[in-house]
């Protein structure tokens, strides 16, 4: 339980990486095409990366749980509750650490926003916007096929 709450406390880490394209609009123009490319690949490696945590995750809680898990919904709350962490960390600058090095401040920081969702609803539109975004990449990552998968799927229905 305890490599699980690790997990998922530093899992929003990786889709973090996506919004370091804001940081394109500073660059110089000599190099933006090579800033473009540098920033793409490193977030587009750690978004792969981020869905094949995911799949492990799910082939370890249905082979690790005796009961019937909705893992579909379980993978959306993860993919939803990365997206407020990701708000957490660019817009209010915290970081997975902060849970540790400051929990007090997070937790009265997410408490309020909780307690006063129409305040906070940038908060809101983000992480709903940013989740689906999670959710729609994870389930075309999930239904790609190589060639060679959809030859031995025709082969098998025959």
């Amino acid at each position: 339980m305890f490599g699980f709450m690790v997990w998922l406390l530093f899992l929003p880490n990786a889709p973090y990486i996506i919004t370091d394209l804001i940081h394109l609009r500073k660059t110089n123009v000599a190099y933006l095409w090579l800033d473009i490319l540098v920033v793409l690949s490193f977030a587009l490696s750690a978004l792969f990366l981020f869905y094949l945590t995911l799949i492990d995750m799910q082939h370890l809680i249905k082979a690790n749980f005796k009961i019937k898990l909705p893992i579909a919904t379980l993978t959306n709350g993860f993919l939803f509750l990365c997206s407020f962490g990701v708000y957490l960390g660019r817009f209010l600058r915290y970081n997975s650490w902060d849970i540790i090095s400051a929990p007090q401040s997070l937790f009265t920081t997410i408490f309020n926003m909780l307690k006063a969702p129409y305040k906070h609803q940038a908060i809101w539109l983000f992480t709903l916007g940013f989740g689906c975004f999670l959710s729609l990449g994870f389930w075309m990552f999930k239904h790609i096929r190589s060639p060679q998968q959809e030859q031995t799927n025709k082969s098998a229905n025959v």
